[in-house]
């Protein structure tokens, strides 16, 4: 009666035994991925670059400021000729020249690229922020499926536990009804046999639940080797709405808000281009000091200081008429940009409407292996209590046993492929959430 009542207990409560380690939390696991993970690093690091550009400086809207000097010396044979005749002849005559001060340059029109550009940029810093987005959102979907991958796998372990020490116990029982003579040597031979595979079967479910937490520790960006528990159940959230989820998608999913940003940026560099046709004019100014010194002629110094400034202004006539090209380019380069927005569009579209189907019928499929679960185990409850008083044959319990190892993996497939249905669309909807 002992080793019944063990029986039972590791039937009901072995799936809710944790390991002797510390459970990582789904929230957990995201926090560490959001901050460690190395492609969210990467792609942040763009969009502060995104960010650094998208300046009025970049964009060509600011005058330019620079200092200048400049020194020079030579030696030189110099021989003069004056009006009057007289010539004067020296030889290594030293000159020297000195100039420094401070350049203006300032383009106050170029046919409005500058603030086309510095629209593009800042189109640029939202596509960074639009790639960050879709990077979390694939970081975050690649840590949620992997834990629950975990779950599923944990509680087929529970379940290989349990038909292990079953098998276990029909041993035990067929050694002991052969040493007082009711069965005979080919019952415990068969016992034994299935006691082997039954082992085999969890030892190789335990490489796959070892693996699967590695690659778990490497989206973490986390020694591969940290040791973790994860949690016992599956939550799954059965009222997702598709008309929700459609509307949800088509102002946040991140490769639409992409593919919007990119024709915008196409439509942008197409006004960019159409400027060339505009003169550029350009305003300059600067502050100069100068010292010239000469060994030989009527001045032997010179020193001056003062401002300049001027205008100047430049317009495109004719360049082999690659203005024209240009702009036709630019041109195919939105056409180009709205199909793929169009594009973007139907795969959303087709994905989403294709993933609702699939977690509308796993959810029923949840349903319906919970009911087989619970069959099941009331099956093996009563087959454990028959072959005990040695009412039925052990091929009967055998089959009982495969019965409720069986339904209790369909159970826990049927839940992960729910719980990954539900976050694939959320996913897709660009709400992608730690419930």
């Amino acid at each position: 009666m002992k080793k019944i009542l063990c029986i039972f207990l590791i039937i009901y409560i072995a799936p809710y035994l944790a390991y002797a380690q510390d459970t990582l939390g789904l929230e957990d696991a995201i926090a560490i991925a959001l901050k460690q993970n190395y492609d969210i690093r990467l792609v942040s690091n763009n969009l502060v670059v995104a960010e650094n550009n998208a300046s009025v400086a970049n964009a060509g809207m600011l005058p330019r400021v620079t200092g200048d000097a400049s020194s020079s010396a030579a030696l030189q044979n110099t021989t003069q000729t004056l009006l009057s005749g007289e010539t004067r002849s020296l030889k290594g005559a030293r000159n020297t020249s000195l100039a420094y001060g401070a350049n203006l340059d300032w383009t106050i029109f170029d046919g409005f690229q500058m603030f086309a550009k510095y629209d593009q940029l800042k189109e640029l810093k939202k596509l960074g922020e639009a790639n960050l987005q879709q990077s979390v959102l694939a970081t975050v979907f690649n840590v949620v499926s992997q834990y629950f991958d975990l779950i599923q796998q944990k509680q087929q372990l529970n379940a290989l536990r349990t038909a292990l020490d079953l098998s276990r116990y029909r041993l035990e029982m067929a050694e002991n009804r052969y040493q007082i003579g009711r069965v005979s040597k080919l019952e415990v031979l068969a016992s034994k046999v299935d006691l082997n595979t039954d082992t085999t079967n969890l030892m190789r479910q335990n490489v796959l639940f070892g693996n699967t937490k590695i690659k778990l520790n490497e989206v973490l960006a986390r020694d591969v080797n940290t040791p973790f528990d994860v949690t016992d159940s599956i939550s799954i959230e059965d009222n997702l709405k598709y008309d929700l989820l459609l509307n949800l998608a088509l102002q946040h999913n991140p490769d639409l808000q992409a593919a919007l940003i990119n024709r915008r940026i196409a439509q942008l560099n197409l006004k960019q281009v159409k400027g060339q046709r505009y003169p550029t004019i350009n305003l300059n100014s600067a502050y100069t000091r100068t010292r010239t010194t000469a060994e030989l002629g009527f001045a032997t110094k010179n020193i001056g200081n003062g401002f300049s400034y001027g205008v100047s202004a430049s317009v495109n006539i004719f360049n082999g008429f690659l203005q024209k090209r240009n702009e036709k380019n630019a041109t195919l380069e939105i056409d180009n940009a709205s199909i793929s927005l169009e594009k973007v569009n139907q795969g959303i579209l087709s994905q989403l409407s294709a993933a609702y189907q699939t977690y509308l019928v796993n959810l029923e499929l949840v349903e319906l292996e919970n009911k087989n679960q619970s069959v099941a185990k009331q099956n093996m409850d009563i087959t454990l209590e028959k072959y005990r008083l040695g009412s039925i044959t052990p091929l009967e319990f055998r089959e009982a046993q495969r019965n409720y190892v069986d339904a209790s993996v369909r159970f826990s497939n049927a839940q992960y492929e729910a719980k990954m249905a539900e976050i694939g669309l959320k996913q897709i909807s660009g709400a992608l959430t730690l419930d």
